[in-house]
């Protein structure tokens, strides 16, 4: 099961992530997944010096956080629902 989250995080790494109100945040830095159950819980990311939204997020030593429960979208970007964020 290893190698099946670490091709997923490889594919993930580098994408944009985007509000559902159009406002990129960052760019996906790395994942936390819980080892208990192998679910991914957020999505460190690389934030966007310009926005206010990646500003205010939640910090995990010391990087920006965005929970997956705020995800409702992956393709090209990940779209993540702002009102989930805060």
């Amino acid at each position: 099961m290893a190698a099946k989250k670490f091709v997923i995080a490889r594919q993930l790494g580098g994408k944009r992530v985007i509000t559902n109100k159009g406002e990129e945040i960052g760019r996906v830095k790395d994942v936390l997944i819980d080892e208990t159950n192998s679910k991914i819980e957020a999505f460190i990311i690389e934030p966007n010096a310009d926005s206010r939204v990646a500003r205010n997020l939640m910090k995990h030593d010391g990087m920006e956080m965005v929970p997956f429960k705020s995800v409702f979208a992956v393709s090209d970007v990940i779209v993540v629902d702002e009102g989930m964020l805060v």
